[in-house]
């Protein structure tokens, strides 16, 4: 598995899985969340990483920018 985002929150990993998964990609979200610690290593890392096959990686990449472009245009 290759990582091919970090995101901020639950809610960008939620809306980055559906992109991914609408083009036929599996992924998995790596939170980086742990109690033991109250979240520090969310200040350091982000909320958490989305992970993709190496074969899926670049079209996942692709779908990414063109997700955060329109993100931006959004604003």
């Amino acid at each position: 598995m290759k990582k091919v985002a970090v995101v901020e929150n639950r809610f960008e990993a939620d809306l980055v899985r559906d992109a991914l998964e609408r083009e036929g990609i599996s992924c998995v979200i790596r939170s980086y969340e742990d109690t033991a610690y109250d979240g520090i290593y969310v200040l350091q890392k982000g909320w958490g990483a989305i992970l993709v096959s190496e074969e899926d990686e670049a079209r996942a990449e692709e779908i990414l920018q063109e997700l955060r472009r329109s993100w931006r245009r959004d604003r």
